[in-house]
């Protein structure tokens, strides 16, 4: 199966069943989310001289701001923006491998943020996640077998070694790794086949909803597109749901039902697949896929933003992309737009498209 071809299949699913899936609850619900990092160190680095006083000031980056989003059963809901921008802590803090500032974090209405490990236990069953370098994600000093097992033993306690056996191989066959290399580590496989792996890994315990933090930024382009299809595929025979998150908007375009934008720790749109790529609505979504490579396109397309991006520790005064914005006033300087909708397949964060200057 082809890149178009699974562009053609989102497309059918955008068509024919998003509304009828937006209108059941959501697998997934965001509200408010909350996360910051305090990177101060210890106390005798946090001391600095301020008007010939002794201070002790606190470095904080602030890598989520009061993000909301809902996931329905079946999406592929993509997170895409500049690197920096926070996509793979929102990606961990949805995962409860970082504990959010505030916020709320729900799963099929049940709240799992204020959980703990022992009270996680059985979402994390149904939660797994594809990590973006796969090497570092498995085991070096374990066997592909060892580390499929593993999970399937600890989540089904009364499992025959035969059935664990049995599943790793049925997997392992669904992924595309030959089941007769499950002794072998993974330095003795290629990026692609390891990737793989991670995927199996993944799938082992028969998840409902799959966190994929760029799993295939690190890989080949030919092998990308072999891994995007193996997702594509375990999707349609799995009835997975799954939050992808990249930069590579050539994916984006190709296997996503939704795709929200960030900026500064911050949504800016979040629109249909179609929506955001025929008629982008914020500045910044502009600018980014006139970035895209175009065989076709003219250069004075592209839009070049000025400035550069602001640090997460001094977050900018309202919007936070006003600095770099071509079309900013002076609303954008001091008041935080809202996310609100434009139709009923895009909301954005933009005074100029309130307005109606955009």
């Amino acid at each position: 199966m082809s890149l178009t071809q699974i562009s053609e299949k989102r497309g059918r699913f955008e068509i024919g069943s998003l509304e009828k899936t937006m209108k059941k609850n959501g697998l997934l619900n965001i509200k408010n989310l909350v996360k910051h990092f305090d990177i101060s160190g210890g106390f005798l680095e946090q001391l600095a001289i301020d008007k010939g006083r002794m201070v002790r000031k606190r470095t904080i980056v602030k890598a989520i701001n009061d993000v909301s989003f809902t996931i329905y059963p079946g999406e592929t809901f993509s997170v895409v923006g500049e690197s920096g921008c926070g996509k793979s802590t929102l990606a961990r803090t949805t995962l409860g491998l970082y504990p959010p500032e505030s916020g709320e974090i729900y799963y099929k209405n049940d709240r799992i943020d204020n959980l703990t490990p022992q009270q996680m236990l059985p979402y994390r069953k149904k939660i797994q996640m594809i990590f973006q370098d796969p090497y570092a994600s498995l085991n070096p000093r374990k066997t592909v077998r060892q580390t499929l097992e593993e999970p399937v033993v600890f989540h089904n306690k009364n499992i025959s070694s035969r059935e664990v056996k049995d599943r790793v191989a049925q997997v392992m066959e669904q992924v595309g790794v030959d089941p007769k290399w499950a002794d072998r580590y993974p330095h003795e496989f290629s990026g692609g086949q390891r990737q793989r792996i991670s995927i199996a890994r993944a799938l082992m315990v028969d998840p409902e909803f799959i966190v994929a933090d760029e799993p295939v930024s690190a890989l080949d382009v030919s092998i990308q597109a072999q891994i995007l299809n193996l997702l594509m595929e375990a999707q349609e025979k799995r009835g997975l749901t799954y939050m992808f998150i990249t930069h590579d908007l050539s994916v984006v375009e190709h296997i996503s039902t939704r795709v929200a934008v960030m900026y500064l720790g911050s949504l800016c749109e979040l629109a249909t697949a179609r929506e955001l790529f025929e008629s982008p609505k914020h500045p910044y979504t502009q600018a980014l896929l006139s970035a895209i490579p175009n065989l076709g396109q003219r250069k004075e397309k592209h839009i070049k933003l000025k400035g550069e991006v602001p640090t997460p520790i001094e977050l900018p005064s309202g919007c936070f992309f006003h600095g770099r914005c071509l079309y900013a006033n002076e609303r954008c300087t001091k008041e935080v737009p809202q996310f609100t909708p434009v139709n009923s397949n895009a909301y954005v964060a933009c005074h100029g498209v309130e307005e109606g200057r955009l």
